[in-house]
């Protein structure tokens, strides 16, 4: 385990900010400690220093995990974003999209979100912006980027996909053996 380096801290919080713009210091200095990242096995995790300090007792190579899975790392350099991370990034979302019931499970299989599914949208979302999907009982289901602004969604036709998938919390079941 190890901190991440400075193109590596680039691209996550970078990848961060299209979903919580500038609440990204929130995460670090948080009221009950501080926190921080750490690389372990491609991996990007979120602890508290007091874990952090816990888990050096431990060799790497016994180490499975420590703290929440952020994401990954993926070999050309670039950061994807876990389902785990969604707990911490629902709260300081700047961009949400609420889902209809009946379009719930459709996009917890892993599918886009069509515009007869959209219950409301962020007022200002821009395309290609990086949006928090929540059921309409406000309980985040994952996350997506807009495919179109909140003024295209009033104006297109039912079926065209208004937010991209990226991560849902199906994704438990789907992919319970690679989310570590």
């Amino acid at each position: 385990m190890r901190p991440l380096t400075d193109e590596e801290t680039k691209t996550m919080f970078e990848k961060l900010s299209k979903y919580i713009g500038e609440n990204i210091k929130l995460l670090i200095d948080r009221p009950d400690g501080t926190y921080c990242f750490r690389l372990h096995n491609d991996r990007v995790y979120y602890m508290s220093e007091k874990i952090l300090k816990l888990a050096t007792n431990i060799s790497r190579d016994k180490l499975v995990s420590v703290g929440t899975c952020f994401g990954k790392v993926t070999k050309t350099q670039k950061f994807r974003l876990h389902i785990t991370a969604l707990d911490f990034l629902a709260p300081y979302a700047k961009f949400k999209v609420w889902v209809k019931p009946g379009s719930e499970q459709s996009f917890l299989y892993g599918n886009h979100i069509m515009k007869s599914g959209l219950g409301r949208i962020t007022e200002n979302t821009s395309q290609y912006q990086g949006v928090v999907v929540y059921s309409m009982s406000d309980v985040p289901l994952g996350f997506g980027v807009a495919a179109k602004t909140t003024q295209e969604c009033r104006r297109v036709d039912p079926m065209s996909i208004v937010v991209f998938h990226q991560a849902d919390i199906g994704e438990y079941i789907r992919s319970e053996d690679t989310l570590t």
